[in-house]
């Protein structure tokens, strides 16, 4: 199955903390609606830079892209 991680950067001192609560709504999100195989998390890219992801099968994409407008998004490989 295609995986896509759906990005949301974060800049500023206070990047990671604000990373960190917009991934904890993002779950709510997944949990109400229901989604099959997701999979959440933050990443801190640098001290001024943090982002917070959604990992969704592609099909997904569509509807999730117009409901949470993520900045990015690339293909997702799981090791």
């Amino acid at each position: 199955m295609n995986k896509v991680k759906m990005i949301w950067d974060f800049r500023g001192p206070n990047a990671h903390p604000i990373a960190t609560h917009h991934a904890k709504h993002l779950e709510e999100y997944a949990i109400a609606e229901n989604l099959p195989d997701w999979d959440i998390g933050v990443s801190l890219v640098s001290e001024m830079h943090s982002i917070a992801y959604f990992i969704v099968p592609e099909a997904l994409v569509p509807e999730l892209r117009t409901a949470l407008k993520p900045n990015r998004g690339q293909r997702y490989q799981e090791d």
